[in-house]
């Protein structure tokens, strides 16, 4: 599966990447038919301490799923949208195969 990690206003270092990709990459185990996800990370310039959203998104064949997270670090962000993916591509594969079997 391919990560394409994009971080916006500002500069994301080698490791921090690299954490996204391998904790989006891991998503593999839940859904076989991933064809990419999309990762934004994203600097608010506001006073709050949680003005940084992770907002992850998953392609997988007849539909794209979603989870945008606002928290104080991005690895805080990525573990929280990966966490809500694990569970929305159980029910997606879960569907899918309670759709071939009706």
């Amino acid at each position: 599966m391919k990560v394409f990690t994009q971080s916006v206003n500002f500069n994301a270092d080698k490791e921090l990447i690299k954490y996204v990709e391998d904790k989006v990459s891991s998503l593999t185990k839940f859904h076989d038919k991933i064809v990419d996800a999309e990762v934004f990370l994203k600097v608010q310039n506001t006073s709050d301490k949680e003005n940084k959203i992770t907002e992850v998104k998953i392609n997988i064949p007849g539909s794209e799923l979603i989870v945008k997270r606002e928290t104080k670090t991005f690895e805080e962000g990525v573990n929280t949208a990966v966490d809500n993916l694990k569970r929305q591509l159980k029910r997606s594969k879960e569907k899918h195969r309670d759709s071939l079997i009706s």
